[in-house]
């Protein structure tokens, strides 16, 4: 696998988070030189490597040994934000409760210069420690359980504006950013082979990152994807995961297991056009998207619909006419309120939206990267039901 410039950079800033972390929850509510404030400052620093090790390792190690990493590393992960976030909103209480105290302390001895009470500076760090760790914890094992069941079923239907008859009705059971990797194996493909073959879709569209890990590693827990059952078959574009594990070796082995992918290219089903592009990022493995190439010189009175990984080139869909675009990757945010800074990089977070005579819907995927925690933002399955 190809190991991203931005591992290092989180890396590095999360080792930086843990002094902050430390400072807020060890040295401010323990007592200088005490057998409590040794003990928490060992077991930040052992907490500190967690991160950047399940970062890593997927990278370096054999993925039956780094899931032993990735988990624990991935649920601290979960952890570490919440309380990074906890943590900072709780400054202000800080900063107030100081101001107080200086100024009671002031009042109370108007001839000496006053001192804070360190009894209610510890009392009150005790406390936002305490009751930042209870949410942290109550708000990750929610977004665990929420991440690791069954995605949920939902239904869309959108209009299109030409196709006739023979178009409407039909049904696509979208899915996205399943991420079979260290964490999430082959019982996790079963369990969306079987819902998607239960919805009695039409045809089944993956739109991208499907994998966290390379064929060899990776094969026996795809390999229920070749039970997918529908009547015009199934589809796949690249997501950027695709690109970090070996993109081509994949596009291969999809072909073996029955799955059509598209590069750049189109087909011709009886109700509509279908097309697929590549992700963005492939352009840096010169394999990116090309849209003259998937949608040039068809037939302008078929409907078209197109599946790109990412929302973003919906920008792109809109120049070529395209009627549906069909995408993942934002995984609705996952974890709110972190779906604040994946909707300043793409124009659609998840669900329907419509640019011009362009309609975008985005799933929020079916799996999930790094912490396993899903809030605000559950695994879901999607049928779009085109209708004319």
């Amino acid at each position: 696998m190809s190991m991203p410039g931005w591992v290092w950079g989180q890396s590095v800033a999360w080792l930086l988070v843990h002094f902050y972390l430390w400072a807020r929850l060890v040295r401010g509510t323990t007592p200088p030189g005490s057998a409590a404030r040794r003990a928490g400052t060992v077991l930040a620093m052992v907490l500190a490597l967690f991160i950047p090790a399940a970062l890593i390792t997927p990278f370096v190690l054999d993925i039956a040994v780094s899931r032993w990493i990735a988990w624990p590393g991935n649920i601290w992960y979960g952890l570490a934000i919440y309380l990074l976030m906890l943590l900072i909103l709780a400054e202000p209480v800080r900063l107030v409760a100081a101001v107080l105290r200086r100024r009671r302390a002031k009042a109370a001895r108007p001839a000496v210069s006053g001192a804070p009470d360190p009894a209610k500076r510890v009392f009150l760090a005790r406390s936002i420690a305490v009751t930042a760790g209870a949410a942290a914890t109550g708000i990750v094992g929610y977004g665990m359980v929420t991440a690791l069941g069954p995605p949920r079923l939902d239904r869309v239907t959108v209009r299109l504006r030409r196709g006739g008859p023979r178009a409407s009705g039909l049904r696509i059971a979208l899915v996205g950013d399943i991420h079979l990797g260290p964490m999430l194996g082959r019982s996790h493909t079963r369990r969306i082979v079987d819902l998607l073959n239960g919805t009695g879709a039409d045809l089944v569209a993956i739109v991208g990152d499907l994998v966290d890990g390379t064929v060899e590693q990776l094969a026996p827990a795809a390999a229920p994807l070749r039970d997918l059952r529908s009547r015009y078959g199934t589809y796949f574009v690249t997501g950027n995961h695709e690109y970090l594990s070996g993109a081509e070796e994949w596009i291969e082995e999809l072909r073996e297991l029955g799955i059509r992918p598209l590069r750049n290219e189109r087909v011709e089903l009886p109700a509509l056009d279908l097309a697929g592009v590549n992700d963005v990022t492939g352009a840096r493995q010169a394999d990116g998207p090309d849209y003259a190439r998937a949608l040039g010189d068809r037939d302008p009175a078929r409907p078209v619909v197109l599946l790109a990984h990412q929302p973003i080139q919906v920008n792109e869909a809109v120049r070529h006419g395209v009627d549906v675009q069909l995408s993942g990757h934002t995984h609705g945010g996952q974890m709110m309120p972190l779906d604040l800074l994946t909707g300043w990089a793409q124009p659609t977070l998840a669900g329907y939206e419509r640019f011009g005579e362009t309609q975008l819907y985005v799933t929020k995927g079916a799996g999930f990267w790094g912490p396993p925690v899903r809030v605000g933002a559950p695994p879901d399955i999607t049928i779009v039901e085109l209708r004319t």
